[in-house]
């Protein structure tokens, strides 16, 4: 009897994930019958929307463990940092020269010297910093409210690329070559530095972020499906704020999709993730490549953070929304672009129905996209798109 169970176990374990999926639906489908469908609707276009935002979180802890191989903890606090710098330069009409111009040149030298601290004296790479630092100040320091995107836009991206090359020369290139888990460990640590940092900077409070507004400070008008009406039995309305968070997601995906597919530097990155002492040994410049990986990571961070925080408001429970995107990461594969984005969508998705199933509980946010992930590590433990490694002895 237990050889017949051993070798039938796979049709066993089958059999029982049918069954499972059986009782589900048989308890989840009188809940969704009684809902009307443009509750249904609603819940599936807002699900989808928000699943964005998560993909494109997911998107930068996927492009830290393909460099490095471990997880970005610190990642929900970037993306805090990067929208408190684009509300500083979005919010005020005219910025100090002295503080553009030292953020502009902290940037442009720790970019130039990021394999070597002298590089910066040679007399090519000391005259493209100084251009590139008196354009960045320029533009950053742009006086009204007619130039506050701009402004904005280019200081937290400036400000993100620092934030990240700081982040991997200080505290991260010193543990290359060193167990993963104390690389972990320390971006722990850059959570909680980062977490004083913004407190210490922009205090404790909530600060609201309108960016999706129009000229005059009112919000956008919502997108109304009103031609479905009558054969949904009811309105569903569409964000202008989600709307846009989508599409600049997708556009993300579609360039690091390209980026990782087709450039030198993309393949360098998965090389690095492998093994970064031989990948040393072999010529590739892990510095170069974990910096610039640092760099993007903290660049998608800002635009989470700027995103989210037009939609919301930016607070100190900004970071919490990271948790919500490792279940997309783990969902989707640890090294999958593509699974980043699923699993963005499907998250989202999760969530936003089983608010709509459980109303007046946290089963949306705490449960739903736990449970399900689970599920899916059991019968798929690299996730839906990962990688089966094998070791060889």
């Amino acid at each position: 009897m237990t050889t017949f169970f051993e070798q039938n176990r796979k049709y066993f374990l089958w059999a029982a994930y049918v069954l499972i999926a059986l009782l589900l639906l048989l308890w989840l489908g009188p809940l969704i019958a009684e809902k009307k469908p443009s509750r249904l609707v609603q819940s599936t276009i807002s699900g989808l929307l928000i699943g964005g935002i998560y993909a494109l979180i997911a998107l930068g802890i996927v492009i830290i463990n393909k460099a490095s191989g471990v997880f970005n903890f610190a990642h929900g606090w970037m993306m805090l940092l990067g929208g408190l710098i684009f509300y500083s330069f979005f919010s005020t009409s005219s910025i100090s020269l002295l503080a553009a111009g030292g953020l502009a040149a902290l940037t442009v030298v720790m970019a130039i010297t990021m394999t070597n601290w002298r590089a910066i004296l040679e007399p090519r790479n000391l005259i493209i910093a100084v251009v590139v630092t008196v354009v960045l100040t320029a533009v950053m320091s742009l006086p009204g409210r007619d130039w506050q995107y701009v402004r904005a836009i280019v200081g937290a991206l400036t400000g993100a690329v620092l934030l990240g090359l700081v982040a991997e020369r200080f505290t991260i290139r010193p543990l290359i070559g060193q167990p993963l888990f104390a690389t972990v460990l320390m971006t722990l640590a850059i959570s909680e530095l980062l977490n004083g940092v913004t407190q210490l900077t922009w205090g404790s409070v909530e600060i609201p972020l309108q960016v999706f507004s129009n000229p005059d400070g009112s919000s956008l008008s919502t997108i109304k499906l009103d031609s479905l009406k009558d054969a949904l039995g009811g309105t569903v309305i569409i964000q202008p704020g989600l709307l846009f968070s989508f599409g600049l997601a997708l556009l993300a995906f579609v360039a690091f999709v390209l980026f990782f597919q087709f450039t030198n530097v993309g393949l360098a990155m998965r090389a690095s993730a492998e093994n970064q002492r031989l990948a040393q040994a072999i010529g590739l410049r892990v510095r170069i490549i974990l910096a610039v990986a640092w760099a993007i990571a903290a660049l998608l961070a800002t635009v989470g953070g700027v995103l989210q925080g037009g939609a919301t408001t930016l607070s100190l429970n900004m970071p919490l929304l990271a948790l919500l995107a490792f279940p997309a990461v783990l969902l989707g594969g640890l090294e999958s672009i593509g699974g980043a984005l699923v699993g963005g969508l499907v998250i989202g998705l999760i969530q936003e129905w089983a608010n709509l199933l459980f109303p007046g509980t946290q089963a949306g946010t705490e449960l739903a996209p736990y449970v399900v992930l689970m599920i899916v590590l059991v019968i798929r433990p690299d996730g839906l798109f990962g990688q089966k490694r094998i070791e060889r002895i």
